[in-house]
């Protein structure tokens, strides 16, 4: 589950829901497109404040952010028990919509279950994108050990509700020690994560966690598509192996990043390697 260091928006953001041809999304925006607009999916179990950190850096080299709640995730409306509007075409589908909100194209980033999204969204149409950031977002399923998680995860789902789910991941997460050795309970953060997870949509998680677990290798078809891409994540993933990611992105003839300290989600692990890593690809792309 990926912990932001906040769930308020930094100074000049502002949350808001963006109104599409698919209904409303809940977003956090933040910066000037002075150099271009990029759009920020979300992973599994995760939210628009994964990508907190990145709003002020990214903002400050011309860039206007968007990161949204995908359907059924935290502040977006989806139903809770039936499983057809989250299919991958679906919510690639969603993208599409919030990218013609928006008005302009956009460099794409997908995180985790994000990326494999916005993959399917370039492949139903690259039109209204410039760019495409694959972090931390492999070619195909999750590996065993995460597949092994997720089934127990829809197996929990199958038959407790969201509040019984959390205090049963509780009780086998004991607390994280802090820098100075100390045990640190986490309490405020805690209660945001109970809060946003409380707010996703049950069917959401089993449906896009079955997806995880059997989303076919579609490179190839990515590699035709003419768009830059860019494949970035930490030095250590136990989602998606990192000499994976790394063959991926030669496949895909992408640039490739790997953010040191940071693990599955570099996003919050090193934001600010993770922002200039964005941003100098997208400067490189020339296209505002």
């Amino acid at each position: 589950m990926s912990r932001p260091p906040s769930f308020t928006p930094p100074a000049g953001a502002r949350a808001y829901r963006l109104g599409t041809a698919r209904g409303e999304f809940a977003v956090i925006e933040a910066g000037t497109a002075l150099r271009g607009t990029a759009l920020l999916l979300p992973g599994f179990t995760g939210s628009k404040e994964d990508f907190i950190a990145l709003h002020e850096p990214l903002a400050a080299r011309g860039y206007r952010t968007v990161a949204v709640d995908g359907r059924g995730q935290y502040e977006s409306e989806g139903p809770e028990r039936d499983e057809t509007p989250y299919a991958q075409d679906e919510l690639a589908r969603d993208v599409l919509a919030q990218t013609a909100a928006l008005g302009t194209p956009v460099h794409l980033v997908g995180h985790s279950l994000g990326g494999q999204v916005s993959r399917a969204a370039v492949l139903l149409d690259p039109a209204p994108f410039a760019s495409l950031t694959l972090m931390a977002s492999g070619p195909a399923q999750i590996s065993v050990s995460q597949q092994q998680r997720v089934k127990l995860l829809r197996d929990a789902l199958a038959v407790m509700d969201m509040g019984q789910v959390w205090d049963a991941i509780q009780a086998m997460e004991p607390p994280e020690e802090t820098e100075t050795g100390e045990l640190d309970a986490g309490l405020d953060d805690r209660a945001d994560l109970r809060r946003r997870w409380l707010a996703t949509s049950p069917a959401q998680l089993i449906a896009t966690g079955r997806q995880l677990c059997t989303e076919p290798d579609r490179v190839a078809e990515l590699a035709a598509v003419r768009l830059p891409k860019h494949v970035l994540s930490g030095s250590q993933d136990d989602t998606w192996p990192v000499d994976l990611l790394d063959d991926m992105a030669v496949r895909l003839d992408a640039r490739r990043t790997v953010v040191q300290g940071a693990e599955h989600s570099p996003n919050t692990d090193q934001p600010l390697p993770t922002a200039r890593a964005l941003a100098d690809f997208w400067d490189d792309t020339a296209i505002a």
